[in-house]
C-alpha cells in the first residue's frame, strides 16, 4: 500500500517527509505495533539514530526476547553484517 502526503499537507503540519516519517515510526513504536526494528527502518534511521530519537522524547524501549529474535530475522534476512 502506498500513501501518498503532498508537499501542501506537508507545508500546513510544518513537516518535512523525513519528520512525518519519523512521527509515525515513534507513535506505532509506543502502541507496540512496531519493533524497534520495523520502528527504525520505517523511519529511515539505523536503530541506535532511532533509540537516541526516542531517548530525547524520552519514551522507553520495550524490548523483549520476540523483538531480539524478530530484529535477527529480519538482519538475517536483508544479509546485514
Amino acid at each position: 500500500m502506498s500513501i501518498v502526503i503532498s508537499d501542501k499537507v506537508l507545508q500546513t503540519i510544518q513537516m518535512s517527509d523525513t519528520e512525518l516519517l519519523q512521527e509515525i515510526a515513534i507513535m506505532l513504536f509506543e502502541q507496540e505495533r512496531f519493533t524497534l526494528g520495523q520502528a527504525s527502518n520505517f523511519a529511515l534511521m539505523n536503530q541506535l539514530e532511532f533509540q537516541r530519537l526516542l531517548a530525547s522524547r524520552k519514551i522507553s524501549l520495550h524490548y523483549d526476547i520476540a523483538e531480539l529474535r524478530e530484529d535477527v530475522k529480519s538482519l538475517s534476512a536483508n544479509d546485514w553484517r
